[in-house]
Formats: structure tokens, C-alpha cells, sequence
């Protein structure tokens, strides 16, 4: 299983709306005999590209695979039919599938053709590398990312207003793989005025549109600002209080230069309509004031803090305050050192 979760990982960025699977195939003597991973949405699923590495060798052998397998017609066949026509004895998957087309179905089918089922093999380590399809299935909306930057002091910034470098070209490289691996990153509009920032995943593949998400109450955002020369790599979407009145010109501004503008009157909306650019995983990077509003609308999942060795003194705008701090996160995931950064990667635990 653990093999199959190694393949499935390998689909980060690239499935989108569909989740990340791993399948392997095991003979009754041991041997792998096929393996695979579901490449991108549309394309064929894990459990038939293992399948067809077997071959006739699939025959009494056992299916591990990191998601229970489908058994409805998308834009693909029933993976159900595929095992059960090439004779596989035994099907082991992590977790159950939380799409209601599903739900139980498929292994139940499996088990109704005589094939044997078991399930909950590394289930929290599958659980949490699809979070974001379980989320979109379960809660409708994406998954919610929070990346920040700060001094040893918690600051994000010398001075309100300030541009401020913080982290190593280290950490840099591994932000731009963290962008390359979701499906949106978002931003409010002191971020784009102070920063001017591409938004853009660089020095890395990236094979999906990347959206960009500009939170903006009284439209600031310059038709000139830099990300909307990046629009051929993903759209730009633009949520405002209100697009009518003394706001209609500006919209129209921004809808030249070609952004998207939509009315929001709560995150909680805003972000549930990103689902129909087929967004699963929002990274929500900057500034403080959206991280925070974004806290206390309960609607952060997962944290990436990088922690530099510097100071920034009382004059720096602090991250997130004692209140916001009061998520409660979970253990650590991962803290890793990133040049002379440190990278640390948590959950936040919440009663859901």
C-alpha cells in the first residue's frame, strides 16, 4: 500500500477534480506484477493502468489501491468491471471513496462478484494526501492552504506597506513547488498593490491551469498589475463587495484587462465558487488581513510556515495574533530545514 501511495502522489496538480490514486499488483507468490497511477483527469485510472502492466499474470492476484475503485461511467469505465473481468482475487484499498456515486458501491460490487475486500490499510495517510477531493465531496468547497513567511519574531513585514524579503532562495524554490501542486492561489488586494505579484509556479512543471484569486472589497487591483499578463496560464478572478454603482467602471477596467469580477458577500461563498474552475486546493498566501479573515471564518485545513533565522523588530507587521494562533494545530506534519529556513507543515485540528 505504501507503494501505491508513493504512485499516487505523483499525480499532485495534474487530477484535479479527480482524486490522487496508486494501484499495485501483487501474484499469489508475492511478486509485483503491475503498477500504476492515475495521470490526469480524463485519462485512465490507476487500477486499469496496473492492470494492463499484468496483464493475464492479474489472475488470482491481489489489487492494492489507494481509493476505493470506481463503479459508474464517468469520462472513464467502471474500474469494478476492469478487475473483476481480469480474474483479481483479492482487492485491498485504503479508504472508502466519499464521492456519493460511490460510497461503499464499489467494494461492494467486488465483493458480490466472490472477490475478497479489505479496507482501512494506511487510511490516514490516504485520507490526508486526497484531503482536498474529500473536502470538495464531503464540505463543497476546496481545500484551504495557508502559506506565511516570518521572522523568528513573527513578523511578515519591516513596516506596514513594505516589501520585504524574508526567506532563502531554498525556501523559494520549494514555494514554487508548493504552487505548482495546487489549483489556485489566492491574495488580497494590499498584496497586489505592495507586491505586484506574478502569481505563477517558475522553475518547476506545472500542467493545469493555475488560477489566480484576487480578494479585493473595493476594487483596487490596477488593470495594469502584472499577474494579468500570466492570464494564458490561468485565469484571473477578481471577488468584490459589489459590482454595480461607483464600482461599475472599475469592473469594466478589470474585465478589459481580463480578469473575472464576482460578488461575494462571505468567503465561505467566494471559495465554493471556485469549484466550477474546477478548483480542489486553494493556497491562500498573502497578506495577514486575509489570512486572518480566513481564520476566523474557520476555513483554514492546513498550514506552511517558514520560519527565517532574522529579526524584524516592533515596527513589523505581525503574522497572525494570539486569537488566530488559537486554532489549535496539530503536530507538525513535517519541518524540514530549507537553506537557513526552517519549513514547517501542519493540519489544523477542528471539530468539522
Amino acid at each position: 500500500m505504501r507503494r501505491a501511495l508513493f504512485h499516487a502522489a505523483r499525480g499532485q496538480g495534474r487530477t484535479t477534480p479527480n482524486p490522487m490514486v496508486g494501484a499495485v499488483l501483487v501474484s499469489s507468490d508475492h511478486v509485483v506484477v503491475g503498477q500504476g497511477w492515475h495521470e490526469r483527469a480524463g485519462e485512465a485510472h490507476a487500477e486499469v493502468h496496473a492492470l494492463k502492466a499484468a496483464g493475464e499474470r492479474a489472475r488470482g492476484a491481489t489489487l492494492y489501491v489507494t481509493l476505493e475503485p470506481c463503479c459508474h461511467v464517468g469520462r472513464t469505465g467502471p474500474c469494478t468491471q476492469r478487475i473483476i473481468d481480469a480474474g483479481v482475487a483479492r482487492v485491498v484499498a485504503a479508504i472508502h471513496d466519499p464521492n456519493p456515486r460511490v460510497s461503499g458501491e464499489g467494494l461492494a460490487m467486488l465483493r458480490a462478484h466472490g472477490i475478497a475486500v479489505d479496507a482501512g490499510i494506511c487510511e490516514e495517510d490516504a485520507a490526508r494526501l486526497n484531503a482536498a477531493f474529500i473536502s470538495v465531496q464531503t464540505q463543497g468547497r476546496p481545500l484551504i492552504v495557508v502559506k506565511a513567511a516570518t521572522s523568528l519574531d513573527a513578523r511578515i513585514a519591516a513596516r506596514k506597506g513594505e516589501r520585504t524579503a524574508i526567506t532563502s532562495p531554498e525556501a523559494n524554490r520549494k514555494s514554487h513547488l508548493l504552487r505548482a501542486g495546487v489549483d489556485a492561489i489566492a491574495v488580497g488586494s494590499e498584496t497586489v498593490l505592495i507586491d505586484d505579484p506574478l502569481l505563477t509556479a517558475r522553475a518547476c512543471q506545472r500542467v493545469r491551469p493555475l488560477v489566480k484569486v484576487v480578494f479585493d472589497r473595493r476594487l483596487r487591483t490596477p488593470p495594469s498589475a502584472a499577474l494579468f499578463s500570466t492570464r494564458q496560464e490561468g485565469p484571473v478572478i477578481i471577488f468584490t463587495a459589489s459590482r454595480s454603482g461607483t464600482a461599475s467602471g472599475r469592473v469594466a477596467d478589470l474585465e478589459a484587462a481580463g480578469a473575472v469580477v464576482l460578488e461575494f458577500d462571505s468567503l465561505a461563498g467566494a471559495v465554493k465558487a471556485l469549484l466550477r474552475w474546477d478548483v480542489s486546493t486553494l493556497l491562500v498566501e498573502g497578506g495577514t488581513v486575509l489570512q486572518r479573515a480566513f481564520a476566523a471564518a474557520g476555513l483554514i485545513d492546513r498550514v506552511h510556515l517558514v520560519v527565517a533565522p532574522g529579526m524584524l523588530g516592533a515596527e513589523g507587521v505581525t503574522w497572525l495574533n494570539t486569537e488566530d494562533l488559537a486554532l489549535s494545530f496539530e503536530s507538525p506534519v513535517a519541518a524540514e530545514a530549507r537553506g537557513a529556513d526552517i519549513w514547517i507543515e501542519a493540519d489544523v485540528h477542528r471539530h468539522r
